[in-house]
């Protein structure tokens, strides 16, 4: 047995098996990983020297990567109700928006026309995923009653409603066209002036000195493993087999004694739990939305990261989520620099004067321009042509998203140089 212990994937023990990194490698990579994301914020030249950071510029891609992480809470959340339990929901921005008004009401400053407590971090975030969460269990029931796209319907109506809400409690969400100002990453104790930690103001944090993007940064990093470590270990629970127990085949888990009531509700609530905290910090992130932001759009963006990333997965729902976000920036970064390439000469320029327009009058399949209408189309418009089109090839070729992607590439290079 001691010449075998040296063999990949083989395991002498159950715990050794249920390990969410198994073996030596994965620990190994994963822990270059967490220096690598740990390190990057700072100005370092070996981190500078990173594609995507050249390629986004240092001062533009922290915003990004931070609006990414919060939506990768929401994705995780979503995963485990529609990617382990099988239900798929049209309504996660409806619990967004739930999360946001709780955080505005509890956290926001009161005024003569809007309600507001000025209370910490510490209650108002937590507390928005506790309401999303009783609002997932009060909606559980009628939900369940249906299966499928009658279930899709359902909660599609969720959205609407919170939209009407949001006009009918003035109060709350502020007004329709402007919104109101979310309260910000400011740590208190209670109500005093002075934050004793302000991740929105540039300060120093030991020897390194740190804007608010790189403190937002470590926060955000720190709720995102914090999310992913629970989802993951949630999988491998009693509650997580039974959900996709149900996934699989609903009427026979049931015939097994798995309670489909309970465990449905249980999936509502903590999928909502997420969502409730990612639209607290989406709307803190953004100092100020307007309540049309929690619409259609917002939920469908989740499923299509669930679809690009790997449904079911949390490795997949990260890298659905930063696919999705950062692939349109990508697009109009390239898009900008085809336009100044077309403007020198060479076979390079050439090529790009045929595909970048320039001004009016020049033709061209993209416009530079984001006010552009029409043909040649704007960034906006490719940004929306790519984003349906990747939805379609996964769903065809390839339903288990990059996820998918990435276990036929580890396949292959572990069959290598051998196909059988």
């Amino acid at each position: 047995m001691s010449s075998l212990r040296g063999r990949p994937l083989l395991y002498t023990s159950y715990e050794d098996e249920t390990r969410l990194f198994p073996t030596r490698a994965q620990r190994v990579a994963l822990a270059i990983f967490l220096l690598i994301v740990v390190l990057m914020p700072f100005d370092l030249p070996v981190i500078d020297q990173l594609p995507v950071i050249r390629f986004l510029d240092e001062n533009y891609w922290l915003k990004v990567v931070n609006k990414a992480m919060i939506l990768a809470i929401g994705a995780l959340g979503l995963n485990l109700l529609s990617g382990l339990a099988g239900q798929i929901s049209l309504g996660h921005a409806f619990f967004m928006g739930v999360g946001a008004y709780t955080a505005v009401y509890l956290g926001g400053p009161s005024t003569a026309r809007l309600w507001g407590h000025g209370l910490p971090v510490w209650v108002w975030l937590p507390a928005a995923g506790v309401m999303a969460a009783l609002i997932g269990i009060l909606v559980a029931p009628a939900a369940i009653r249906v299966r499928g796209l009658y279930l899709a319907v359902a909660t599609l109506g969720l959205v609407f409603i919170g939209v009407h809400l949001s006009r009918v409690f003035p109060e709350i969400a502020g007004p329709a066209s402007l919104g109101r100002k979310w309260p910000r990453l400011e740590f208190r104790l209670w109500k005093e002036e002075e934050p004793f930690l302000d991740l929105t103001r540039k300060g120093k944090w030991l020897w390194f000195e740190v804007n608010q993007h790189q403190k937002t940064y470590f926060f955000l990093l720190l709720l995102v493993i914090l999310f992913a470590v629970l989802s993951a270990n949630l999988t491998r629970t009693r509650t997580g087999r039974s959900w996709a127990a149900i996934r699989d085949r609903d009427v026979a888990a049931e015939v097994m004694g798995v309670p489909e009531f309970r465990s449905k509700t249980t999936a509502f609530a903590i999928s909502s739990f997420y969502a409730g905290v990612a639209g607290a910090l989406l709307a803190s992130f953004s100092i100020q939305l307007n309540p049309e932001s929690w619409d259609l759009l917002l939920s469908v963006e989740f499923l299509a990261i669930l679809l690009i990333g790997g449904m079911g997965r949390v490795s997949g729902a990260l890298a659905g989520t930063f696919f999705v976000v950062l692939t349109p920036h990508f697009v109009e970064r390239f898009v900008h620099w085809m336009g100044d390439k077309a403007e020198g000469e060479g076979l390079v320029a050439g090529v790009a004067d045929g595909l970048v327009s320039l001004e009016t009058a020049d033709f061209g399949i993209v416009s530079v321009s984001q006010t552009a209408l029409g043909f040649p189309l704007p960034v906006a418009a490719v940004d929306d042509i790519i984003y349906g089109s990747l939805i379609i090839v996964f769903l065809l070729f390839e339903p288990l998203g990059l996820y998918g992607v990435w276990i036929k590439v580890r396949n292959y290079w572990k069959g290598w140089p051998f196909s059988y």
